[in-house]
């Protein structure tokens, strides 16, 4: 009898020790990022009586058979799809902002405005060199302008590619960790210590693999996960022990694609969505840009052909070169303006051909095309910054709720530790009983 007490103590202070220690190991790991709060599965021993006395019990205390981990796989899949949208949208609103800048300080607009107004000015007195010279003048600043927008376009795409080829090393980082993980959990022992914090390392890697791109995740009984690009229907990244290398292309026009082990992929979600959806924009822009300054180049250039300069010659083009990033003053001599129509002679004061170009310009709406292409690009930028502002509260909200079931109270924590060392000093005590009774049995023998 004193023997069985004993026994019975010796595990429950064993049990209690174990439960204290996964109290502690929460307590110490408040603050951890991607940890997740253990419990441990406690157990009562029980063993049948013998052969002849199989109505018997026979109580032997109680065991620790696992240690479970807090977590809510629903909730974890929720914080992986808010992360993956939110980093998508906080990608394209910085590539949106970054490619507004690149228009909208630049001043454009302005400066089409600018030469249009030289020109009117010069209207009044055409032979004038001084007006003649403000003209040419307002339209070098006016190329210098597209020019400056073309190469900050291009910046802020060289700048989008970088960041994406750094989401794709990393990601391929972190498929390759997922991996080893995988292999890891599949040797470890079902609810022991070691798993639960592979089961971490496994969660917390997904969860950054989010924010890169989309994915899609099947668990395997023993914790191991498969891991898919870009929803169910994407390539493998991850399997087993194995994972495939994420690659990204740049085509001609500045714009990005992807593979997994070789096999094309989109993004829908995650920073490379993001970035792929900023270069598209800009390639957009870019070549609206392009439209705007290739108009200003025709109107100008076939003003100059239909005309002669101030000496009488014909006139020449004023511009060279097409698109905004190719836009140049050909020449910088104000006499050579054609503002006087062909067959006028030298030194006319007949502005018809100025006229033309004025009306010219009105009609290819350069101004209004430009004015347009900022509000839009202006309107995007506020839409998606409300859109943004709404995923925040979303993956916040996930968060939280993840937080609340999987993250460690302390005040519980401390409720736990007194409970569990109650019992331990129960336990204790249970054991000095059974080594009173056995030292009585002795003397009694």
């Amino acid at each position: 009898m004193a023997s069985d007490l004993l026994q019975i103590a010796a595990s429950g202070a064993r049990a209690a020790r174990g439960a204290l220690d996964v109290t502690a190991q929460n307590i110490a790991n408040a603050s951890s990022d991607g940890y997740v709060r253990r419990s441990v599965t406690i157990e009562e021993v029980t063993a049948s009586g013998g052969m002849r006395r199989v109505h018997d019990i026979s109580l032997s205390g109680s065991r620790v058979t696992g240690i479970n981990r807090n977590a809510d796989m629903f909730r974890q899949s929720e914080v992986r799809r808010t992360v993956s949208d939110l980093a998508r949208s906080d990608a394209e609103l910085t590539a949106l902002q970054n490619l507004e800048a690149s228009v909208d300080q630049v001043g454009i607009y302005q400066a089409i405005v600018e030469f249009e107004g030289s020109l009117q000015e010069l209207s009044v007195d055409p032979v004038d060199p001084s007006l003649r010279a403000s003209v040419i003048a307002a339209l070098d600043s006016l190329a210098n302008k597209f020019e400056i927008a073309d190469s900050s376009i291009t910046s802020a795409m060289s700048g989008m590619q970088f960041n994406a080829q750094a989401g794709v090393d990393q990601a391929n980082v972190i498929t390759t960790e997922l991996a080893r993980v995988n292999l890891q959990l599949s040797r470890a022992g079902d609810g022991s210590s070691d798993q639960a914090s592979l089961l971490d390392r496994r969660d917390s890697l997904l969860e950054q693999l989010s924010g890169i791109t989309n994915i899609n995740t099947t668990f395997g009984t023993n914790g191991t996960v498969t891991v898919q690009a870009a929803g169910a229907s994407g390539p493998t990244l991850v399997s087993a022990g194995n994972a495939a290398s994420i690659a990204m292309a740049t085509a001609a026009d500045g714009t990005i694609s992807f593979t997994a082990g070789g096999t094309a992929f989109t993004p829908s979600g995650g920073s490379l969505a993001g970035n792929a959806l900023g270069l598209a924009e800009a390639t957009d822009l870019r070549s609206r840009l392009d439209t705007v300054a290739d108009s200003v180049i025709s109107a100008v250039n076939n003003s100059q052909a239909s005309g002669v300069a101030l000496d009488g010659s014909a006139g020449q083009p004023l511009l060279t070169g097409s698109g905004a990033g190719g836009i140049q003053l050909a020449f910088s001599n104000p006499d050579g303006l054609a503002t006087a129509p062909a067959g006028a002679g030298a030194n006319s004061r007949d502005a018809s051909n100025l006229d033309a170009l004025r009306s010219a310009l009105n009609n290819s709406e350069a101004a209004d095309d430009m004015n347009a292409l900022l509000f839009e690009i202006s309107s995007k930028v506020s839409s998606r910054e409300l859109t943004n502002e709404a995923l925040e509260t979303i993956a916040s909200s996930a968060r939280i709720s993840l937080q609340e079931q999987a993250g460690v109270d302390l005040d519980k924590e401390a409720a736990n530790l007194i409970r569990y060392q109650q019992a331990f000093q129960a336990s204790g005590r249970a054991m000095q009983v059974a080594k009173e009774l056995f030292d009585t049995l002795v003397a009694i023998g």
